[in-house]
């Protein structure tokens, strides 16, 4: 009934079973700890095939122009994004290099540690010069491929300016560029500041009252407080007005002064905005230059028109004389004119060089006549300059020539319906190269109706008409005498300065003799350099706003030229605050490449994918959890069976 082998068999089958079971367990195990730790000695091959995880350059550009003082709360943009990324750089990845990016130069064209790139972001300070995306994308690109990496990641911490974000990216610019937008942004800024100011009179008079008209703008929802325009020349208050926008964004005043001496005066403008303050205050220099003098060599009777536009004005000094009786010198003249000739002679010609070559302005009103030769001849002596004909089709000018010397800076506002004048006849005039022609005012086929010519140091300027109603309306049209004054001043230096910081407006100095020795140095308060400076006729055209970005008063001063003062005005694009909408741009600037971080999140801004957790330390963390488990079966395996 029982036999002694029946719970031997029993305990041998449950053992067998049991013992095929952990085998297997043990199995998987084995080849789970083989397979992970694989994985993790294989990493660096699965990291050069993917550029994702590759080694990227660590870029931050923090916009540290003057559009970031504006305040939110109690601290301005600026500071929020230097705390935003001080976190970012202090919670980075140890050993993790960063190349900090500003509006200046950069702090440093190598990746720096963090610790570095930490101090320096706290140090960071505002600046007039500003920085558009575009200029500091090319910018990353170029410390990319300075340290030879595949790719960088750019962290852009930007108040997103409508006039220096554009609303579209440029694919080809953003190649090996992921882009991380972080934006800094106030809820509503408000702001009043001056966006233009300009005297209303060519020269400062001394003893005599001078305007000086003022264009404020408000930015924002309108302000509550009374904003005050107040003007101030050499430190002393000399005029104020109060600021009334009322439903308008604009305000236009006109202030009053006298001045004393004919010295440099240095006007200053400002308004008691508290809100934003660098966009307070316009700077303005000016002198009480002796008159200009201008004579008229006329072929006949005296020019009315001539004479009632130097007239209207008693800043010019006006001297008539028959061009038979012209005086062999005109170095005391700073315009001559010759008005309604028909013929230039050997002795006219050269006196019309000898005054180009030093460096005076020459215009030419000729006279209709069927000898075009007799005007050639002297024109020929002069430049390569020729009349080839004479057109009697009435023509009016289409093409205003804008960035014209006599045009640029002259005009307020030029309206786009404005009436250009109209040439009942007119020379045809042809130049060659070395003329160095330049149109003012052409007609529609491309024949200038008044025209500038450069063949020597002085300015050549030739009307294709004569200056008389029987031949057009230019002597009675908008721009008649405010071109006749122009050309007067062109021969001397500038007596009114307000240079906008970017605009790259040169400063003309007149010198006799230019040489290294004479080199035009910049001064100020702890400033002295030597700005970029060419030749131009018979003087210098120094490029003030390339060498300081500091807007303030600064004196330009050179051997052989006398000290001018000119004022420096910061770039008014920055007190534009108009802001681009956040949530359109994510739908424009989306891709693989471009990211948009919450800025909530502050610390947790990761560096870059290479910052993450690398995944061979979590191989080898499961690798020995299997190792373990390993363990654990096998010790189950060899414990001794119960009897």
């Amino acid at each position: 009934m029982f036999p002694h082998t029946r719970f031997l068999k029993n305990i041998q089958l449950n053992s067998r079973k049991q013992s095929q079971v952990r085998y297997k367990w043990l199995l998987i195990m084995r080849l789970l700890f083989m397979t992970l730790l694989i994985l993790a000695f294989a990493q660096p091959f699965f990291n050069n095939h993917n550029k994702e995880t590759g080694n990227k350059l660590q870029l931050i550009y923090i916009d540290n122009s003057y559009s970031m003082s504006v305040k939110k709360g109690a601290r301005t943009m600026l500071d929020i994004a230097k705390e935003t990324a001080a976190k970012q750089v202090k919670y980075a990845k140890p050993g993790t290099r960063f190349l900090l990016l500003t509006n200046d130069k950069p702090t440093s064209f190598r990746a720096e540690p963090a610790d570095k790139v930490y101090n320096e972001i706290n140090s960071l300070d505002f600046t007039p010069a500003t920085k558009t995306v575009g200029q500091v994308v090319a910018l990353a690109q170029g410390m990319v491929q300075n340290e030879a990496l595949p790719g960088g990641d750019l962290f852009y911490y930007s108040d997103f300016q409508q006039n220096a974000f554009q609303a579209l990216p440029d694919k080809a610019q953003m190649k090996n560029i992921t882009f991380y937008g972080l934006p800094v942004q106030a809820d509503e800024p408000q702001d009043v500041y001056i966006d233009t100011a300009f005297l209303a009179m060519p020269v400062l008079q001394v003893g005599k009252n001078n305007s000086v008209v003022v264009h404020t703008r408000l930015g924002g929802k309108a302000i509550k407080d009374e904003v005050v325009l107040q003007l101030s020349i050499n430190g002393q208050v000399k005029s104020a007005a109060t600021l009334n926008f009322a439903d308008k964004k604009e305000s236009i005043d006109t202030l009053s002064f006298q001045v004393n001496d004919a010295n440099w005066q240095q006007l200053k403008l400002t308004v008691n905005d508290a809100l934003v303050r660098f966009d307070d205050t316009f700077r303005i220099t000016a002198r009480s230059a002796s008159s200009l003098s201008v004579l008229v060599l006329n072929e006949g009777q005296i020019n009315p028109y001539l004479q009632a536009a130097f007239r209207a004005y008693n800043g010019f000094r006006l001297n008539q004389l028959d061009v038979t009786t012209a005086p062999k010198e005109w170095n005391n003249y700073n315009l001559v004119i010759f008005n309604g000739i028909t013929k230039i002679d050997e002795a006219t010609a050269k006196g019309i060089k000898n005054a180009l070559i030093q460096g005076q302005s020459i215009c030419i009103f000729p006279g209709k006549t069927a000898n075009i030769q007799a005007l050639n001849e002297g024109l020929k002596q002069i430049g390569d300059i020729t009349i080839t004909g004479i057109d009697t089709a009435v023509q009016t000018a289409s093409t205003l020539q804008q960035g014209s010397a006599l045009v640029k800076d002259l005009f307020e506002k030029i309206p786009d319906n404005v009436q250009l004048p109209v040439a009942n006849w007119h020379y045809n005039i042809t130049a060659g190269l070395n003329a160095n022609q330049q149109s003012v005012l052409s007609f529609r086929n491309g024949d200038p109706l008044l025209a500038r010519y450069n063949p020597l140091r002085g300015q050549l300027y030739i009307c294709a008409t004569s200056a008389d109603l029987q031949s057009g309306n230019f002597p009675g049209s908008y721009f008649f005498a405010p071109f006749l004054y122009q050309m007067a001043m062109q021969s001397g230096s500038s007596n009114i300065y307000a240079v906008t910081v970017g605009a790259q407006q040169p400063v003309y100095l007149p010198m006799a003799e230019i040489t290294e020795r004479n080199t035009v140095h910049i001064l100020a308060k702890g400033v002295d350099v030597i700005p970029p400076q060419r030749p131009n006729g018979a003087g210098l055209d120094v490029f003030i706003d390339q060498a300081v970005q500091q807007p303030g008063f600064y004196q330009l001063s050179a051997v052989g030229s006398d000290t001018t003062i000119v004022g420096v005005n910061q770039d008014k694009h920055e007190s534009q605050l108009e802001y681009r909408n956040i949530s359109s741009l994510k739908s424009e600037w989306k891709g693989d490449n471009v990211k948009w971080p919450d800025m909530s999140q502050g610390s947790n801004i990761k560096a870059s994918a290479a910052s993450d957790f690398p995944l061979w330390k979590l191989c080898v963390l499961l690798a020995l959890v299997m190792l373990f488990v390993e363990t654990w079966l096998l010790a189950r395996v060899q414990k001794p069976a119960t009897a």
